[in-house]
């Protein structure tokens, strides 16, 4: 199982005040390649990339409150790294974090980012080598994403996590073309705002053997980090792209880590959890899916309440009676705005909807993102049956 590595970062977010997150819910055009896989159109996707990059930096209206950017799993073309970089340390604001995932690229070559980025991934470095002194390693394929925090003084950190468990399209009988299998989750702790969160890639969610999970991995730290400082997990972001995001693995990790079915859960009770997928235009080479991906969705613990509601670009529901409340995007190709809810207890008293959409935005043709309306129920609406397929 993955190791969780604590790291200290400097946001100064509001404090007992909600905090605000966009998740770029754009397609992915992936096919197979030398290097596990790659973007059948890196220009016109960093092009796609670059809309929203500017719109974040711009920040109109209360865009200038945004705190967490997610981008999907391997969305980005490998060869913007720096670009991307370069992006969020001149127009962003302070007190940023952006997560996104980039195409494939051999372990090689993950290891020199890691060496240059040493002063954030020392740890991480160390668990790399263990793995190329084991063997003969260094051409796998890697699945990876950034984590990059611009801190409250304008400093610039950059965390780099590799997928530990690979999608049954990236499995092989050939060794050589397996995905290296990542051995670190970062644990963010924020000062002097107290806000932790961490970021993983979409099938880390659910990945375990017989013994153990990583979902129980983490649990376990967020216990033993209530039980010694009386902070929790306040926020696990999970990025994707996923033709199955409503399959019943999901439901069933997510009803364990918040129902407390065998043991007091204190770390993350009041987690919220962000799964941001890639849009349904996405397409993978020889994969059936069609029209598949999309349904990014927030998942609460139960005793929020959240209404049921259905309109055209979101509902709620508790995702099949699962101890929780959700909220579920449309499969479009769409900015998500919404708040993260206070980690607090809620007053039985107020009337207050603890998590709100603040803004849905589509891209038009001549690729301008604007916002649309969300206000007209849906003509009809139906929870996808939550499926073993």
């Amino acid at each position: 199982m993955p190791e969780i590595i604590d790291k200290k970062v400097n946001l100064e977010f509001p404090l007992g005040h909600h905090l605000h997150c966009m998740v770029a819910q754009i397609p992915n055009h992936l096919k197979r390649a030398d290097v596990g896989f790659c973007l059948v159109d890196p220009e016109e996707k960093w092009r796609l990339v670059s809309s929203v990059l500017d719109l974040v930096a711009t920040g109109e209206g209360n865009l200038k409150k945004l705190h967490f950017l997610l981008f999907p799993e391997s969305s980005l073309p490998a060869s913007r790294f720096d670009d991307i970089l370069a992006a969020i340390e001149q127009r962003f604001r302070p007190n940023t974090v952006t997560v996104f995932g980039v195409e494939h690229i051999r372990l090689r070559e993950y290891r020199l980012l890691l060496e240059r980025f040493r002063e954030d991934n020392g740890e991480a470095i160390a668990f790399v080598d263990h793995d190329i002194d084991s063997g003969d390693v260094l051409d796998m394929p890697v699945n990876w994403c950034c984590v990059a925090v611009k801190e409250a003084d304008g400093r610039l950190r950059v965390f780099l996590e590799a997928k530990s468990h690979p999608f049954r399209g990236e499995e092989y009988i050939d060794a050589f073309h397996d995905l290296y299998r990542g051995r670190h989750f970062y644990l963010f702790r924020s000062r002097p705002a107290c806000f932790n969160f961490m970021a993983i890639i979409c099938l880390d969610y659910l990945y375990r053997d017989l013994y153990t999970s990583n979902i129980r991995q983490i649990i376990d730290h967020a216990n033993k980090l209530f039980f010694t400082t009386r902070q929790g997990l306040d926020a696990l972001f999970v990025i994707q792209c996923n033709p199955k995001p409503e399959h019943r693995a999901y439901r069933d990790v997510i009803s364990g880590f918040y129902g407390e079915y065998l043991e007091d859960t204190p770390g993350v009770r009041e987690t919220v959890t962000v799964f941001g997928n890639a849009s349904e235009e996405s397409r993978i080479e020889n994969s059936s899916a069609d029209h598949a991906f999309g349904n990014s969705y927030v998942v609460i613990n139960h005793n929020h309440r959240l209404a049921q509601v259905s309109f055209s670009e979101f509902a709620t529901d508790d995702f099949g009676g699962a101890p929780v409340c959700r909220l579920r995007f449309s499969k479009g190709t769409r900015l998500l705005y919404f708040n993260l809810p206070p980690q607090h207890e809620i007053d039985p008293r107020t009337t207050r909807v603890p998590l709100k959409v603040h803004a849905i935005m589509a891209v038009d043709e001549s690729g301008v993102w604007r916002k649309i309306t969300v206000d007209e129920p849906a003509a009809e609406y139906e929870i996808e049956r939550i499926t073993d397929a």
